[in-house]
């Protein structure tokens, strides 16, 4: 190696040494550089953060106001101040499920069903569960006669998730289920539904009422009055509990125990015309009926004689109809067989004869169906005298 060589490298170590030194305050300093740059920028996070949050949260508190106004006016049935008010709370949250379907419920109270639609089939798709958007999808169904849409989205509704604090609606979304069913004429299914609810059912009067009139509208007269006898164990003096039961035993034809319960509920409310006109049919049944008991020999031809006078009546008035009548009915058979056996229907003849007041009866009975059946169902005393037959008919 060379002195030139030597020296050469020595100046280079020497230069090297002396950079090093130069640069090492600054490397000293690197790392706290550093560290004030990221307490910068999480500090900046921190702030935009906070801004975004307070933004949003201002946003959510103004949807929130707008919301709240939306819901007292629709629960107040203020239509259309409740849309632009749900609307408004849209605008800070376009998403937000309550908010569109409080729309799609106050668009449907403006008869705006089209619209409430369009809202309520996106929410469905959002939540197929939902029981409220399955209900009001159901009505719609059902008012625009989609009868399969509108089965699916009842049933939907009944077996739907409800909060615990909504079950009453579950109940009402089956309660709708059954008058869908029965405008629909679907009586069977109706009556399986209406089961149901009534095993599901407490002992609330109004709900064994609204139970028992439902069972009336399916022709279930022993389970309509099984209802309204609850509700009268829970409250003696319901009315319409007493109407519904007078209207279930007359069907049923318990006429005294139908007697008992229409004089209370003509008593209670006597602007009840049905009722009142139940109760006058009822005790005209009672009064005439023959067969009842107990009962003397001589009272019994007394109605005997009078049932066959008015059957005679009838066969007469119903005669001179202007109806057409049915070919395959033969009233003059009748006439001729009444006005044959006139003579021996006396109160003497029927004491003197018994064995008369069946044939006599008979006649009568059948007087009265096959006019009913020609001329229509008739009214007071023959009404009575048809009742009386049904009741009857068979013994």
């Amino acid at each position: 190696m060379s002195v030139r060589g030597t020296v050469s490298e020595v100046h280079d170590g020497i230069k090297t040494s002396a950079g090093l030194d130069n640069r090492q305050p600054y490397l000293g300093q690197q790392p706290l550089l550093l560290a004030a740059l990221a307490t910068i920028v999480v500090a900046f996070f921190l702030v935009v953060t906070g801004l975004s949050h307070a933004y949003h949260a201002q946003r959510e508190s103004i949807g929130n106001r707008w919301f709240g106004r939306g819901i007292a006016d629709l629960n107040a049935g203020h239509f259309d101040s409740a849309v632009m008010e749900f609307r408004s709370a849209l605008l800070y949250s376009r998403d937000n499920y309550s908010y569109q379907l409080n729309l799609a419920e106050a668009l449907i109270g403006q008869k705006r069903g089209s619209e409430a639609y369009s809202y309520l089939i996106n929410l469905w798709d959002r939540q197929p569960e939902n029981g409220l958007v399955n209900l009001e999808l159901a009505r719609i169904a059902a008012q625009r006669t989609q009868n399969e849409q509108a089965l699916r989205y009842y049933r939907n509704a009944v077996y739907a998730a409800w909060p615990a604090d909504q079950e009453g609606q579950r109940r009402d979304a089956r309660v709708e289920l059954i008058a869908f069913l029965l405008r629909t004429n679907a009586r069977s299914q109706a009556e399986s539904e209406l089961i149901a609810l009534e095993e599901n059912m407490g002992n609330d009067p109004s709900q064994q009422v609204q139970i028992g009139d439902l069972f009336v509208r399916t022709l279930d007269y022993e389970r309509a009055l099984s209802a309204y006898r609850l509700s009268l164990k829970s409250d003696r003096h319901n009315s319409a509990a007493e109407a519904g039961a007078g209207l279930a035993a007359f069907e049923l034809g318990r006429y005294s125990l139908a007697h008992r319960y229409l004089q209370s509920a003509v008593a209670a409310d006597p602007s009840n015309q049905r009722s009142t006109d139940l109760l006058a049919t009822t005790e005209l049944v009672l009064q005439m009926d023959p067969y009842r008991r107990p009962i003397t020999i001589a009272q019994r031809n007394r109605l005997v004689v009078a049932a066959f006078v008015e059957a005679g009546a009838r066969i007469k008035s119903c005669g001179t109809t202007k109806s057409a009548l049915q070919p395959s009915i033969s009233l003059p058979n009748l006439a001729d067989g009444w006005a044959k056996m006139k003579p021996r229907i006396t109160e003497q003849e029927l004491r003197r004869d018994p064995d008369l007041v069946e044939p006599a009866m008979e006649l009568v009975f059948n007087i009265e169906r096959q006019t009913s059946a020609v001329c229509g169902t008739p009214t007071g005393p023959d009404l009575a005298l048809l009742l009386i037959a049904q009741l009857h008919e068979g013994n």
